[in-house]
């Protein structure tokens, strides 16, 4: 059972927020939503968030708002808890197999008559397996074939098989095909502009000669979906891809923030930090009160927002290590640093709260109802 514990209430300030705690910066954040509605905009094209990088109902609420049609998941728990909050157009951007799964899916589709809920396939046997289970479930589905861009892991690989498995979609009568799944995940962190821009203008080739395929064959492709925060820019200049869906925008973190920047690309801020207290101070060495439970460290270490104080290489479960380097920031026990994480989604699964926090002072206190929905 998770603790009852909230880390502030409404109208504190940041210093007294409990610690460790996942803090989000309004201005920032609500500055991030707007870059990427202007944007697409500009070009013409759909919006659907991926809410993995956040968990939490109420920012995918924010994100529609701001107008994306729906949200992207990850997994069919965290779809689960999406639709139960209210949000009425999901799509599950991976494939969903095993005999239990399948039958949560189709049990969560009739759950749910008048939202939208979509996923993607690559099997056909499971797609076969999965439309008796919804005829039998009475359970309408929204379907889409993955195809396989450049990731190397997920997907089929050739229009041949796109076709073939999106004439078994349109034979179920409980499936509505949508288009294709063409997320080309290893290219989002790529440093350089012209390799971004080169592995996306390939994905773009490869899903509009699936397109074609499926036209020739008299068979729909309303949608082509795809495009993370790395890309999406490429994906929507593309004129292949219908629309986009980047996550990490909304919040950043600095793994982003080592990629070249494209002039024609929006600059998101980060947004998104943990709040550590100071626990224990030794001379030239401060100890925080966070650690590997706090922020993820698949990226690199976080960056620190005190000057004058750098961050060792070995954080522990619950404790960070500073080494002073400089006179400029004084600390004293139980002041409080923020630390910028590398990576935000594996960040944000660590804990329950997000401090919505404007110019110093609490603004709400979100809870993250998705975080360990990982099955």
């Amino acid at each position: 059972m998770r603790s009852n514990w909230v880390p502030a209430t409404l109208g504190d300030r940041l210093q007294d927020v409990d610690t460790p705690a996942l803090i989000i910066d309004l201005d920032r954040f609500e500055a991030n939503l707007e870059r990427l509605r202007e944007t697409a905009l500009g070009y013409n094209i759909r919006v659907r968030p991926h809410a993995k990088s956040h968990k939490c109902p109420e920012i995918a609420k924010r994100q529609i708002a701001a107008g994306g049609v729906g949200i992207c998941v990850q997994k069919l728990g965290e779809a689960e808890v999406f639709l139960a909050s209210g949000i009425d157009n999901v799509l599950i951007t991976n494939e969903v197999v095993g005999e239990r799964k399948l039958h949560r899916l189709a049990q969560l589709a009739w759950r749910y008559p008048d939202a939208r809920l979509g996923v993607c396939v690559d099997d056909l046997g499971v797609t076969k397996r999965l439309g008796t289970l919804c005829v039998a479930q009475e359970a309408r589905l929204d379907v889409y074939v993955e195809l396989d861009v450049g990731q190397n892991r997920c997907g089929v690989t050739t229009p041949a098989e796109v076709v073939e498995l999106a004439r078994a979609i349109v034979a179920c009568p409980r499936f509505t095909f949508m288009g294709l799944h063409a997320y080309a995940g290893g290219a989002q962190h790529r440093r350089g502009v012209p390799e971004r821009r080169a592995a996306i203008e390939a994905a773009a080739r490869k899903a509009n000669e699936a397109r074609t395929a499926l036209r020739a064959a008299d068979l729909p492709c309303e949608t082509i979906t795809g495009g993370g925060t790395g890309t999406f820019i490429y994906e929507a200049a593309s004129q292949v891809y219908s629309e986009i869906q980047p996550g990490s925008y909304a919040l950043m973190d600095t793994d982003y923030l080592r990629n070249e920047l494209d002039p024609s690309a929006p600059r998101f801020e980060c947004a998104l930090f943990v709040l550590a207290g100071v626990m224990s101070l030794r001379g030239n060495r401060a100890t925080l009160d966070a650690g590997l439970k706090a922020y993820s460290t698949d990226s690199g270490l976080p960056t620190l927002t005190f000057a004058g104080w750098r961050v060792l290489n070995n954080p522990s479960d619950e404790h960070t290590v500073l080494h002073q380097t400089s006179d400029e920031t004084p600390i004293k026990l139980g002041d409080k640093a923020l630390l910028i994480p590398s990576h935000c989604d594996p960040t944000v699964n660590l804990h329950d709260w997000i401090v919505a926090v404007r110019k110093g002072r609490v603004e709400a206190v979100w809870p993250i109802e998705a975080r360990g929905a990982v099955f």
